[in-house]
């Protein structure tokens, strides 16, 4: 009986004498991606300690992230970015222009609260109570990572 179980296993072992610095080497390479993975997975996890990115995310609402009639932050930036400039520029442009402007401007900073889970109160308020509820929404965004002209034309926020 063991005759005829070594005649059979013969060829595995010749197989496996045959192919062993291979698969070493398979089992070397798995090995050291696992570790430089466990290494890459840690040191994430530090920075995430380091700045609290729970902190920073826990008021997010992901769900919004998936709706498929969502308009992507980055499109909502540009868009910001862009009407921001028009809206410091639309002093020589008549009445009418500068209130859609300034509509359009604060819909899409509204667009960009719900999409960060910020709170705002645009829609709420008017006048002077409006505009500094703006600058406050603004500052928000800056903090967020969104960088919009400021009031001084030719002036942008820097980011941090």
């Amino acid at each position: 009986m063991l005759a005829i179980l070594a005649v059979c296993c013969l060829p595995a072992a010749f197989a496996l004498l045959f192919c062993a610095d291979e698969i070493m080497d398979r089992v070397a390479c798995r090995w050291a991606e696992w570790r430089e993975q466990r290494s890459e997975r840690r040191a994430i996890a530090g920075l995430d300690r380091a700045i609290e990115a729970d902190a920073l995310t826990r008021d997010i609402d992901l769900t919004e992230f998936d709706r498929d009639d969502r308009r992507p932050l980055e499109q909502i930036a540009a868009d910001l970015r862009r009407l921001g400039g028009h809206r410091l520029a639309a002093v020589e442009r008549s009445v009418v222009w500068h209130g859609a402007v300034i509509d359009a401007y604060d819909e899409r900073l509204r667009a960009a609260c719900r999409a960060l889970g910020i709170p705002e109160h645009l829609a709420e308020l008017e006048g002077v109570d409006r505009e500094i509820e703006r600058v406050r929404v603004e500052g928000l965004l800056h903090a967020a990572g969104i960088t919009l002209p400021t009031a001084r034309p030719g002036h942008r926020q820097r980011h941090r």
